[in-house]
């Protein structure tokens, strides 16, 4: 089993910039990959949309709207992944997610949620 915990997130104003933070505990086995994902408030029936994710190679992927504004990390030494988000935009705003799986098994772990609100 592996544990999520994030932290962060908040109240921030169009054009300003928050930091996600995800900490992961447990079964924790290389090769990861660590993931946010985030729910829009309007669209609670669909499902989340990946923002970005980081291996522990250190390869990412980000969604188009975030490139450039989104930058995602991680810190193999204590299993931390961070989400720098800036240039926030209130369609930003969403509950966001940490994702966590390992290659070596078909769990995926999540984390409990972060509230993103910006506001114009």
């Amino acid at each position: 089993q592996v544990q999520l915990v994030e932290s962060g997130g908040g109240l921030v104003q169009a054009g300003g910039s928050l930091t996600l933070s995800c900490a992961a505990s447990g079964r924790v086995l290389r090769p990861d990959i660590f993931g946010w994902y985030r729910q829009a408030p309007q669209a609670p029936g669909k499902q989340r949309e990946l923002v970005a994710l980081i291996t522990s190679s250190g390869s990412t992927n980000y969604e188009d709207s975030v490139k450039g504004r989104f930058t995602i990390s991680r810190d193999n030494a204590k299993n931390v992944a961070n989400l720098q988000m800036s240039s926030l935009k209130p369609e930003d705003t969403a509950v966001y997610y940490c994702n966590y799986r390992t290659t070596r098994s078909t769990n995926v772990y999540w984390g409990q949620g972060a509230q993103v609100t910006v506001s114009s």
